[in-house]
């Protein structure tokens, strides 16, 4: 499990204490709001973090800093009718509480009537503890540093545009108006880097990396498939246009991998294209929609995660699922609302954590088997179409040639249809990106359109 449950007594920090107490506090204090207002179904959350973080820029560190944030967001029912209202400022400055629970009856006096809406029956109170919540603040600084120092020795040509790494910690409460109280005591180290390569004048497109880290024992260099990045983007300073038109395979890395299975799943099987009838995917709950070795499961508890998803925002207690189970959809990502505008089952959990299941083949052994192709890192594009139509620029790319990566692209697009490419899958890599949040693979996918100049 990602997390622990565990009893008011075995808090062992005083001051988590005095957060939970002080949070409490503010929780009767909303409630006697609504109390007096009339207002008998809600639900709420309110927290309390903090952030310690480095950051470097061009190379260099330029700042430690530390933030203190409070929230509270709250949503009331009127009848059928529904508001919100949240506050990213001080709550312990009543008026801000005060002024929260007026827009969000406000909000609800004005909506439409739907009594579709829903505030989940009481679940078992219960305390969560995720991550690690003590900062080693030297550990955090050496990793960085170490990670500074390996850049300048084994990467020369990389220039590190931005990098922030933290520790973030935070304390909260979720409470509704059938009697359920669901604390979480959270906290995980993070790192987020931009960068690039250089040589002379000549440049290559920027990257990105970041994952989320439990502690501290592995430098950040062997974390996840940073090493990897880097010195694909050694190779990408000089690039060339590819000529003309043709279809091949497109291999995605990890990232884009996420972006592009994210948003099918968003396209065909969220609440917005479920509940407007938009998605392509309405009538396939049962009948296969992917290549058969494609799984992907949303496993918000699973225990290679920092952290998860442990209920949702109307109060349910969540749950592991496979949304694709072998190329079948099993089950659309939808909430409570749309489940009771629809029909359709509500999803176990929000979407969260996403595991891909891997296959058997290293990326070396698919690339090697790709006649011809084009290997994508990153893409710049819009939103793909109600049908799944995409199109875009390639970024750190390279084209595939009998097997071989030949040289870095430029100006390259790639253009093809979500739901085709979920069944033109040629290969599913034994590798998986493991970020703290996701467990992404290397796919092939045929059937793509690669046009240059």
């Amino acid at each position: 499990m990602s997390y622990s449950v565990i009893t008011y007594n075995q808090i062992t920090d005083p001051e988590d204490r005095k957060t939970v107490d002080f949070l409490r506090t503010v929780a009767e204090r909303v409630k006697k709001l609504l109390e007096d207002a009339n207002v008998t179904r809600y639900t709420c959350s309110i927290g309390r973090s903090v952030n310690n973080e480095f950051n470097v820029d061009g190379g260099i560190f330029s700042i430690f800093r530390t933030q203190f944030t409070d929230g509270l967001s709250l949503t009331c029912y009127i009848g059928n009718k529904k508001g919100s209202a949240s506050i990213s400022s001080s709550i312990t400055d009543d008026e801000n509480i005060v002024s929260a629970v007026n827009d969000a009856i406000a909000a609800a006096k004005a909506a439409e009537d739907d009594p579709a809406w829903v505030v989940a029956p009481k679940e078992e109170n219960k305390i969560f503890v995720s991550g690690n919540l003590s900062f080693d603040k030297d550990g955090l600084f050496d990793r960085t540093t170490e990670l500074m120092d390996t850049l300048k020795a084994d990467f020369p040509s990389i220039m590190m545009e931005q990098a922030v790494t933290n520790h973030s910690r935070g304390v909260s409460l979720y409470f509704n108006s059938s009697g359920t109280e669901f604390i979480s005591l959270t906290g995980a180290y993070g790192a987020d880097f931009i960068y690039s390569a250089h040589d002379g004048e000549n440049s290559s497109s920027f990257m990105a990396s970041g994952f989320t880290l439990k502690d501290l024992d592995k430098s950040f260099i062997k974390t996840g498939f940073l090493e990897d990045s880097l010195k694909e983007v050694e190779k990408q300073v000089y690039t060339k246009s590819f000529s003309g038109k043709k279809v091949g395979k497109l291999i995605a890395a990890p990232a884009l991998v996420d972006e592009l299975l994210s948003s099918a799943l968003e396209n065909f099987a969220d609440d917005y294209s479920i509940l407007n009838g938009t998605s392509i995917w309405i009538d396939s709950l049962g009948k296969k929609v992917a290549d058969d070795r494609l799984t992907i499961s949303f496993k918000t508890n699973d225990d290679i995660f920092v952290g998860g998803q442990w209920f949702s925002s109307e109060g349910y207690l969540t749950e592991d699922y496979n949304i694709i189970d072998k190329g079948i959809l099993t089950n659309f990502d939808i909430s409570a609302y749309t489940a009771n505008k629809t029909g359709f089952r509500r999803a176990p959990n929000s979407g969260s954590n996403m595991i891909i299941e891997k296959g058997s083949k290293s990326i070396d052994e698919i690339i090697k088997e790709t006649d011809f192709g084009i290997y994508v890192a990153r893409f710049s594009g819009g939103a793909p179409s109600i049908s799944g139509d995409f199109s875009g620029v390639a970024k750190n790319s390279f084209l595939i040639e009998k097997g071989q990566l030949t040289y870095a692209l430029s100006e390259t697009m790639i253009s093809g249809n979500l739901a085709e490419l979920l069944n033109n899958i040629v290969d599913i890599s034994e590798e998986q990106e493991l970020d703290g949040a996701n467990a992404i693979p290397y796919i092939c996918f045929d059937g793509v359109t690669i046009s240059g100049e």
